[in-house]
């Protein structure tokens, strides 16, 4: 099995009839926003450098007509690191003994969104391991003090699989959205990732009741991570396209050397830009994250995600002492984004790269649309 993009070449060391077959597919995308499963391949398996300057292009005019260049800013706040889960890959997974675990109590949760929302945040991302103690009574009790002391904001709960009746009554209590992201659409990729408590369509089932509920619904996936193959990224383009959610998470795998995939390479930069811009052009109306492992991977990665398709950013108002501690990958950025002086120089990264900081709920471009007509 070859490893995805295994050597993305120079133009030189490709045919002329492979690159303009690479091109019309892109192009292909850009206008139907599908392909088939052999087109996908033949991209992830020819792409060039020369390539990637214009499907970037392409993705970047993709998002315009929806969201223009703003970039929607989200406060992050990140609530416990303990997990039930032993995924291979995480650095918070239950066998990982030489990590200190924490979890935040109501009260320090409702202290960051005090902070996030006088710094003008209006959309908070509640995010954690599947944490046992975060029982539907206490989620629903905290996002009802969060609605009423802030109603014009919106909730994300990222907090990993649940029963449906326990998305219901989350969703009950007001929370707006559910990000969740599948890893891999390749079920050999996700058995290899995930120990057997982990069940494959377990976690796309979660995502289909979701969405059934009424959520804006985020899945999202690794790219780099051990054995992944192009033929497996190809199962995540289309998957993404049969789900449609409203908010898609890439980042690259960075190896956690206390997990047991330790040792491993991580993905790269340039892998995981084009897998960005080709989701964009899956799904032009998705929000997209510029994720924080982009940024750990590069310092400038998440700004060269605004340039291929990414228009969404997660500023963390965790306190700092927990900051560390929420170890999914090592070596983590953790930039201090909790005062006024953070905030705005967040904002000015942003405009430097010709983009604006919008600090509104930033609904999903049709939501936005409902709630506008109402």
């Amino acid at each position: 099995m070859n490893k995805i993009l295994p050597n993305i070449s120079s133009a030189t060391d490709s045919s002329a009839t492979i690159k303009r077959r690479v091109r019309t597919l892109i192009d292909r995308l850009a206008e139907r926003h599908e392909l088939t499963r052999d087109e996908y391949l033949y991209v992830l398996d020819h792409i060039t450098v020369d390539d990637t300057a214009h499907l970037f292009q392409r993705a970047y005019e993709a998002k315009q007509p929806h969201y223009q260049n703003r970039v929607f800013l989200r406060g992050l706040i990140e609530i416990s690191n303990h997990c039930v889960r032993g995924c291979r890959y995480c650095g918070i997974n239950r066998n990982n003994r030489s990590l200190q675990r924490y979890r935040l109590q109501p009260d320090e949760i409702l202290d960051c969104v005090e902070r996030g929302y006088a710094l003008g945040y209006r959309t908070f991302v509640l995010q954690g391991g599947e944490d046992p103690y975060f029982t539907d009574d206490r989620l629903t009790g905290l996002i009802r003090s969060i609605k009423t002391i802030h109603p014009d904001t919106r909730i994300t709960l990222s907090l990993g699989e649940r029963s449906k009746d326990s998305y219901q009554r989350l969703k009950d209590a007001g929370a707006d959205r559910y990000l969740l992201r599948h890893e891999t659409a390749s079920r050999r990729l996700y058995e290899h990732l995930h120990p057997n408590d982990s069940n494959f369509d377990e976690r796309i089932r979660c995502l289909y009741d979701l969405k059934e509920l009424g959520y804006q619904v985020g899945a999202g996936f690794m790219v780099g991570s051990p054995t992944q193959t192009n033929a497996d990224l190809v199962e995540d383009l289309m998957f993404l396209k049969d789900l449609d959610p409203h908010m898609i998470g890439i980042g690259p795998y960075l190896c956690h050397e206390d997990t047991e995939l330790a040792g491993n390479d991580s993905g790269t930069l340039i892998a995981t830009l084009i897998l960005l811009a080709l989701v964009r052009l899956v799904c032009p109306k998705a929000m997209l994250p510029a994720t924080t492992a982009l940024g750990t991977l590069d310092k400038l990665g998440r700004e060269n995600a605004l340039m291929v398709g990414a228009n969404v950013m997660m500023p963390n108002l965790s306190p700092e002492a927990n900051k560390a501690l929420y170890e999914i990958y090592q070596n983590k950025i953790r930039a201090k984004d909790t005062d006024q002086y953070d905030r705005d120089d967040t904002k000015r990264r942003i405009e430097a790269f010709h983009h604006i900081a919008d600090f509104s709920a930033g609904d999903h471009v049709d939501i936005e649309r409902m709630i506008r007509h109402d």
